[in-house]
């Protein structure tokens, strides 16, 4: 009579631990490492955090920078050198408009705040831009969002 002995595993000496109950949402940016949970990146486990970072890497993308999509982004690197335009906030806020629009309707801009200082050097200064939005869909509301970039020129 055949026997079953060698035949599989008992659930004890399984070697791989049980996946957790939550679901990832999608890769971390910048790239890293995972953990227990994550796989080989690190992951996002809430569709408000994969939101985040999929704008601020809207935000941080330039024109060209992405394969097959050469208007993604909102091109704001090259107002780097525009210090002494006068339109350049309305510029800003346009660019970052036109690309959320495009890309990202689901958000609800609120608010813009910007703050030029330049106190420790003439020739280069330091933006600091502040966004507010919400994602109406999904009950996230006055979610911050805040940039740096320095100006020269």
């Amino acid at each position: 009579m055949p026997t079953f002995k060698s035949v599989g595993e008992l659930h004890t000496e399984r070697k791989f631990q049980t996946v957790t109950n939550e679901t990832p949402v999608g890769i971390r940016t910048p790239l890293s490492l995972g953990t227990k949970s994550d796989g080989i990146f690190a992951m996002h486990f809430s569709t408000e955090a994969q939101i985040q970072d999929n704008f601020r890497n809207l935000l941080l993308t330039n024109h060209g920078e992405r394969l097959g999509f050469f208007d993604y982004g909102a091109n704001l690197r090259p107002l780097t050198s525009e210090l002494s335009s006068e339109e350049l906030e309305s510029e800003v806020a346009n660019r970052i408009r036109r690309a959320t629009s495009k890309y990202m309707p689901f958000i609800s801009l609120q608010t813009f705040e910007y703050q030029i200082d330049n106190s420790q050097n003439k020739n280069t200064a330091k933006i600091r831009l502040r966004i507010i939005y919400n994602v109406p869909a999904l009950n996230i509301q006055n979610k911050g969002m805040e940039l740096t970039f320095y100006l020269i020129g």
